[in-house]
């Protein structure tokens, strides 16, 4: 999804909306302390042969270890939870600033690995003891186990009611394969949680504050620790942040024209290419061999590509602007556009295999269960069909991706809490592209508003979403880098630039 490619004293505070967080000097005993004072056992994180992720941490110096949390905090003597974490210790001890937390967006996004960067951020590096987390119900920590056949809910509605009614049953039948031997833990898979989750891991830690560098739904999740637990956050960077309105089931609804900008972008690049891929050339002939492709099926690698699957094909793969990114699109629109006369390239492979299969790491089953808990979706799936159609006309390709019925439609449970509302002034350094096609621009300048102490640095003529680290931007990464490191955002709102492909 958005990832960059969860009658005690307890409750009373629940209540209040503030969080729980740990008890300050001389403070009564609190019912969180037995995790908060919890002994973190720190190993290797390869868990044996063939486990090529741990072996790269343990490789690179990362130790892992896992930390108890309860399921509900509204009871935190009943049932716990595993939250794994890896840890890379700061490069220069007598330079220590402290934690820095690291989570890759989703939601459903483990998190674990996300100590690599470190070779891509060496002054931070040497300051910070870089942590990965694996949230709630994700990856390595008491993962929910979704009974689906494919990696994700994201289909297109198609051209008509009937193609329509086929994404009915598919979300429908998606629900009920989350549903099923999960009921008692769905309630619990929220984003508020797993904010509470990461502030018993600072206390376990030793740790006074907690910086955070999160990304595409990490976002909300950085800003929803901040609402709860804003005094206790460090130094916060938020790239290609999430709409906080917006954020929940519907939270692309908004995104049709910002993917069909970034389309428009590859088909520009993939015309000055059309010797070597005989798409068109122009941009507007490249767009008309999409339209083709969207409207007439292709069977390709025994799965059949329709207007249910075009347009998130698309959307998958117009995450990155790189040369090498959109060279792989027009790769993959090549052999679509023939008719699957010729096998797929391995890319398209291993994209239909999960589409359909449910191969890879599908992420979206975890994380549409997060989704669907933080916020509750319109039940009636009329309603999804009259949005599609008032939008059809300025949004033929992408509106019936972006506002199509999700599972969270269907869900068995209700959320038990009300979605958090982003308003601080906790300060925050937002990052993001102008031309992001999954959370666009003026969503993040929602979260830039909403977060009234932060200052947001813009990546213009890009079309990407991922930009610390990912856009290869030395304006952006310098500026990011010595925030963290130095502390001190910028005086104002700043704009960087973006070379042409």
């Amino acid at each position: 999804m958005l990832l960059i490619k969860s009658g005690t004293a307890a409750a009373v505070v629940l209540t209040a909306g503030i969080g729980l967080g740990a008890a300050g000097p001389a403070q009564a005993a609190t019912p969180l302390d037995r995790f908060h004072h919890q002994t973190i056992t720190w190993r290797a994180c390869a868990t044996g042969p063939g486990d090529q992720m741990g072996e790269q941490m343990d490789a690179a110096g990362a130790r892992c270890a896992t930390v108890l949390v309860p399921m509900d905090y509204r009871r935190p003597q009943g049932r716990t939870l595993s939250i794994a974490l890896s840890r890379i210790k700061a490069t220069d001890s007598s330079r220590r600033r402290g934690v820095l937390l690291l989570n890759p967006g989703g939601p459903g996004g483990a998190g674990l690995s996300m100590t690599l960067l470190g070779k891509e951020m060496p002054e931070v590096a040497a300051r910070y003891d870089l942590v990965g987390m694996d949230p709630r119900f994700v990856g390595r920590s008491t993962p929910i186990s979704c009974r689906w056949q494919t990696d994700t809910f994201l289909r297109s509605a198609g051209p008509d009611r009937r193609t329509f009614d086929e994404g009915v049953r598919l979300a429908e039948q998606l629900a009920a394969g989350c549903a099923k031997g999960n009921l008692q833990t769905l309630p619990y898979a929220t984003t508020r949680n797993t904010a509470r989750d990461m502030d018993v891991i600072r206390v376990a830690l030793g740790e006074q504050k907690l910086s955070y560098l999160g990304y595409s739904y990490g976002t909300y999740l950085g800003a929803t620790y901040l609402q709860m637990f804003g005094s206790r956050a460090d130094r916060v960077v938020l790239d290609s942040a999430v709409d906080p309105r917006v954020y929940g089931p519907r939270m692309f609804s908004r995104a049709a024209p910002a993917i069909d900008a970034a389309l428009r972008r590859w088909a520009s690049w993939t015309a000055s290419h059309d010797k070597e891929y005989g798409l068109g050339g122009t941009r507007d002939a490249v767009l008309a061999t999409v339209e083709k492709i969207n409207r007439h099926p292709v069977k390709i690698g025994g799965y059949r590509v329709d207007a249910h699957v075009v347009p998130y094909w698309l959307f998958a793969r117009l995450y990155s602007d790189g040369p090498q990114s959109y060279a792989v699109l027009a790769e993959e629109a090549r052999a679509l556009s023939r008719g699957g006369e010729t096998p797929p390239p391995a890319s398209l492979k291993e994209f239909l295999d999960g589409l359909f299969t449910g191969a890879g790491e599908a992420s979206d089953r975890a994380g549409t269960a997060i989704l669907c808990g933080d916020r509750a979706a319109p039940r009636d799936p009329a309603t999804y069909y009259r949005d599609i159609q008032r939008h059809r006309t300025a949004e033929p390709l992408f509106g019936p991706l972006v506002r199509n019925i999700t599972p969270c439609a269907f869900w068995p449970v209700k959320p038990l809490e009300a979605p958090t509302r982003i308003g601080n002034s906790v300060p925050a350094l937002i990052v993001g592209a102008a031309g992001d096609p999954a959370t666009p621009y003026p969503g993040q300048q929602a979260m830039h508003r909403a977060l009234t102490g932060s200052r947001m640095i813009t990546l213009n003529g890009a079309f990407r979403h991922g930009v610390y680290l990912a856009a290869g931007n030395a304006c952006v990464d310098t500026k990011v880098t010595s925030y963290l490191v130095d502390g001190v955002l910028p005086g104002k709102d700043v704009t960087c630039g973006r070379p042409a492909v």
